[in-house]
């Protein structure tokens, strides 16, 4: 039986709308719920379940698995923040910074690095989730995906700008 090749896209999809594409599948009342709650469970340190990948096929741009890991962490943390995950009105910086999130972990978060940033990230993720609040999920996707240096330190720079302005 031959490989299920997913359709090319006619059209290249723009980061911002793929991230909202994603949120919005992860959590419509239609994705299976078993499958969610797999993906919430998901472990960084180990290969990812077949709902990962089945979901990573379907939907994730074609050279997704040069990102596995990165990109594991972001559907974790889609799953943990569902049925309400991306609002591209509330900053990732600013609803941290709103709801109190400690100053000290945002450090560690930003100037983390691979594993550590994965881990990180999921825990300021399910701080959100407890809120039950919907943040701005291109700057997280951001966070674990770029590699370039440059443009991570004017991430890191607007991920705190956002959080230090809207500290009450």
């Amino acid at each position: 039986m031959p490989a299920v090749q997913p359709e090319p896209r006619a059209n290249p999809e723009s980061f911002d709308s793929m991230i909202a594409r994603l949120a919005g599948l992860i959590g419509s009342e239609n994705f299976p719920n078993a499958d969610r709650a797999v993906l919430k469970r998901m472990d960084p340190d180990q290969e990812p379940p077949l709902a990962f990948y089945r979901f990573a096929m379907r939907h994730l741009p074609e050279v997704w698995h040069h990102q596995k890991r990165q990109w594991q962490s972001i559907l974790q943390g889609m799953a943990l923040m569902s049925p309400k995950i991306h609002d591209p009105s509330l900053a990732f910086g600013r609803a941290l910074a709103e709801n109190r999130y400690n100053e000290s972990r945002l450090e560690r978060l930003l100037a983390s690095q691979n594993e550590s940033q994965r881990t990180l990230l999921v825990r300021a993720v399910r701080f959100l989730a407890t809120k039950k609040l919907a943040c701005d999920w291109r700057d997280m996707a951001r966070l674990q995906l770029t590699q370039d240096r440059e443009k991570r330190e004017s991430l890191h720079m607007k991920i705190a700008t956002d959080y230090y302005r809207h500290q009450p």
